[in-house]
């Protein structure tokens, strides 16, 4: 019994023969790899230039970098070294990859809001521009249109194809007032072709709104619906 205890309580110390995997008899344990410490202020700001860019791009919806290039480019630009591509085509590559990512992202709702168009078009009621706005009179007003040079004053509503609604002016309890040359393409474009007085429903394709890029609460590549009432024209001035 007592030689059995005393077995037990060697084995808890680990002085018997170790299990398999076990650290054996009279070795050490492998020393674990020493954590990066921020010693100095130049070594927290440098950590600090890493979050800061991953994060930014994480954002931007890149989930995959060769670090090792990376820190590469750092490595040369700091150093004064001739990198391995010039600036401007850096920006190139930039702009072709984001732009890349973006289309990638912005693809199913691209699609869903040309399926949504291409049924809406069948809707006796609804007409279709040359540039792809569709269009819809509620209301048929007796003032004047406005140019596309003109100031107007408007009440609007603005949904998505879903229903779900991202802006109106009815919240706010006032109308707003806008050059048309400052909004996007199928406003401009659409109320040009009401009268004051009158009230229409835009169907607009993402092409002739916020196009393939996000925009704020807008997701890059949406088709967007407003109800648009067209108040006043400021005419301007010659």
């Amino acid at each position: 019994m007592k030689r059995r205890m005393f077995a037990a309580l060697l084995l808890v110390s680990g002085s018997v023969m170790a299990q398999p995997g076990g650290v054996k008899p009279g070795t050490k344990p492998a020393p674990k790899p020493a954590l990066p410490v921020l010693k100095t202020m130049n070594d927290s700001a440098s950590y600090a230039v890493g979050i800061s860019v991953a994060n930014f791009y994480k954002q931007q919806g890149v989930s995959k970098l060769n670090t090792t290039l990376v820190s590469r480019a750092i490595n040369d630009i700091m150093g004064n070294k001739k990198p391995l591509i010039d600036d401007n085509t850096a920006n190139t590559v930039m702009n072709n990859y984001m732009t890349r990512l973006q289309q990638e992202k912005s693809k199913g709702a691209i699609e869903a809001g040309e399926a949504f168009l291409a049924k809406n078009k069948k809707r006796p009621e609804v007409k279709t521009t040359a540039s792809g706005l569709q269009y819809e009179v509620v209301t048929e007003g007796t003032g004047e249109r406005p140019s596309a040079e003109d100031s107007v004053t408007c009440h609007y509503r603005g949904t998505f194809i879903d229903g779900k609604g991202f802006d109106n002016s009815y919240d706010n309890g006032q109308p707003i007032t806008f050059s048309l040359r400052g909004v996007i393409p199928g406003w401009t474009e659409g109320l040009q072709l009401m009268t004051v007085g009158s009230k229409y429903k835009f169907y607009i394709p993402y092409t002739l709104g916020y196009g393939a890029f996000d925009y704020m609460a807008i997701p890059g590549g949406s088709c967007l619906l407003f109800e648009v009432e067209l108040l006043g024209v400021t005419k301007k001035q010659k």
